[in-house]
């Protein structure tokens, strides 16, 4: 199995159609690098990820917003077609298979993607120790074997 992971904006708002009763939501991710060449030329370069979100959750849709910062994961594909001049194009699609929103400028995200972890992940409280419960901690661990 392959595995992709990208970091990137949301090209345009992602949109949600329904495939033979199952939902999915759409939208292109896009990744920007600058970098200079051996000449010190400054080159930009964005590669477009058109991904696809198969999901019975579909909370997440409101927040993919133009703009908006996201982590993917999924399965890539690369597709071929043919432009309108004849030529041949290729695309790079993804299978999601989970989303992380990572914020934008107005904020929203970052609430929403603590609920979303939250649900699949409750989050456990963190339990301070006192001096006595710390000493007798440490003390079972330097009774340890190994």
């Amino acid at each position: 199995m392959i595995k992709l992971q990208a970091i990137g904006h949301l090209g345009k708002d992602a949109t949600m159609n329904q495939v033979n009763g199952k939902n999915v939501i759409n939208f292109s991710v896009a990744h920007s690098e600058s970098y200079k060449d051996a000449k010190g030329e400054k080159h930009d370069k964005t590669i477009w990820i058109e991904c696809a979100h198969w999901t019975d959750k579909t909370g997440v849709l409101p927040y993919l917003k133009k703009g908006t910062q996201v982590f993917v994961e999924g399965s890539p594909e690369v597709r071929t077609y043919s432009k309108a001049d004849g030529s041949m194009g290729v695309s790079l699609s993804l299978r999601v298979g989970m989303i992380q929103l990572l914020g934008s400028s107005n904020g929203k995200e970052d609430a929403v993607s603590n609920e979303t972890q939250k649900e699949e992940k409750p989050a456990e409280k963190a339990k301070v120790l006192t001096k006595e419960e710390a000493a007798s901690a440490n003390a079972a661990v330097d009774e340890l074997p190994f």
